[in-house]
């Protein structure tokens, strides 16, 4: 984030530090009182993005439905030559990502299964992260899933991925020496800069935000987040941001997902 909005965010949060340094240690929200950022939204932002005539993060999704039926790579083939219909062969698949990927031994989100196809499958280049293709792609496959409940596994070969993104959540970073949790556990409902503070649930992303103008992932947001707490910013796709977005997914479990979301 740069320029006046920047800076604005940046006095609003500096202007709560003091208030959230003494704050008692965060707890998680109870599953029955946990909301999505829709709720927190105007009846003017809502309308948006319930319609999709109106929803702008429509327009990826049909560049990501041509993506889909598009031959490419060396193998000249496209997803629909594996996958189908992504109506149907799609529909659930962004409930349970990041998902632990036993052939790379890793866990890996959508985007990073969507660029592994590609290589493996597809013989073709992996897309840069936030380029317009992978987020059509992103949002396209997401689509499908809309109204099916996050249901990410986090037991086996994912359960030290989940501590390990739930440790970066509670852990205090940057120059203002914030957590996650004060703000979206301890804090949430409140304004910071003006809008309220939602409960960090991830069930719109990828999301078309006003400020942005633009379509964004999730890993777009957490990397606005960390630079409004002063804190360097993990790399995309690094296995910090994956971790993190594991453990958001698991705290949002049952939260039915609505991508493409809209947000201020």
């Amino acid at each position: 984030m740069s320029g006046q909005g920047g800076q604005r965010l940046r006095r609003a949060v500096a202007a709560i530090v003091l208030a959230l340094a003494g704050a008692a240690s965060a707890a998680e929200i109870p599953l029955a009182e946990r909301r999505s950022g829709y709720e927190f939204m105007s009846r003017e932002t809502r309308a948006i993005q319930d319609d999709d005539a109106t929803n702008p993060g429509m327009l990826w999704v049909l560049d990501g439905e041509a993506l889909w039926n598009r031959r490419t790579g060396e193998a000249n083939r496209a997803c629909v030559d594996c996958h189908g219909d992504a109506r149907t062969g799609m529909k659930g698949v962004a409930a349970r990502y990041p998902a632990w990927d036993a052939g790379g031994g890793r866990l890996v989100d959508l985007e990073q299964r969507i660029n592994a196809c590609r290589v493996e499958r597809q013989g073709a280049a992996p897309l840069a992260h936030e380029s317009q293709d992978l987020l059509a792609l992103t949002a396209y496959v997401a689509r499908q899933s809309r109204g099916v409940p996050a249901a990410v596994a986090a037991d086996g070969p994912a359960r030290p991925a989940l501590e390990a993104g739930r440790a970066t959540f509670f852990r205090r970073q940057g120059q203002l020496n914030l957590a996650c949790t004060q703000c979206h556990d301890d804090n949430w409902g409140k304004k910071l800069a003006g809008t309220p503070i939602p409960q960090a649930h991830p069930t719109g992303y990828p999301i078309y935000r006003l400020e942005w103008q633009g379509l964004g992932s999730l890993q777009r947001r957490l990397r606005n987040c960390l630079i409004g707490m002063r804190a360097a910013p993990y790399a995309y796709g690094s296995r910090e941001f994956v971790e993190l977005e594991l453990y958001l997914m698991w705290r949002a479990r049952g939260m039915k997902l609505e991508a493409p979301g809209v947000r201020p």
